[in-house]
């Protein structure tokens, strides 16, 4: 299994790095690729660096490399996962503005009909953001904001962070013991 990781500037590099992290240890060959921002936002916002991040991945691509084979819908993978993503991120998603590798990835897995998967991370969100939220999801996008649940009974920030990371490996079909899953009552 070959998923692609793209990792935005937005706040919540954590997602981003957490996903990587269980993504190696369930030995699905990573494909990461980090904007300049998203770099600076890990080691400002994480207990990681950089290159601790990228050891985790198979696979690094610049993001100014668009003959990377990740721009190119014949690297057959499962999808992609953008975690964090920034809006300016979603915006050239949606609009198709492939001025970077990060976005050119992830408009491969929209017209492969491959699974892309964005946590996307901003609030409030105004009109704008939410027809660029629109856009996407019409062009077969999957949306998944980190938005914590709480019927797991989360103790720690970790826990939160986990339930989002669990969730978006759900989308992939991915076993993982991040969370409990609801039961029912």
């Amino acid at each position: 299994m070959k998923i692609i990781v793209g990792i935005s500037g937005a706040t919540g590099a954590i997602y981003g790095v957490r996903i990587v992290e269980e993504l190696h240890r369930a030995g699905v060959e990573t494909h990461l690729v980090i904007s300049d921002v998203g770099k600076k936002t890990i080691e400002l916002e994480t207990g990681y660096t950089v290159r601790q991040v990228e050891e985790m991945a198979a696979e690094v691509h610049s993001i100014c490399n668009l003959a990377a084979s990740i721009s190119s819908g014949s690297f057959r993978t499962e999808g992609m996962i953008i975690a964090p993503c920034s809006i300016k991120s979603l915006s050239a998603i949606a609009n198709s503005f492939n001025t970077n590798l990060l976005i050119r990835a992830a408009d491969v897995q929209i017209k492969e009909k491959r699974k892309l998967v964005m946590v996307v991370r901003e609030t409030p969100l105004h009109l704008g953001h939410l027809r660029l939220m629109t856009m996407v999801a019409e062009a077969g996008a999957i949306l998944l904001p980190p938005m914590p649940a709480f019927y797991h009974l989360p103790r720690t920030l970790d826990d939160i962070i986990n339930q989002t990371v669990g969730k978006v490996l759900d989308q992939f079909h991915i076993e993982h013991n991040l969370f409990n899953r609801w039961q029912g009552i």
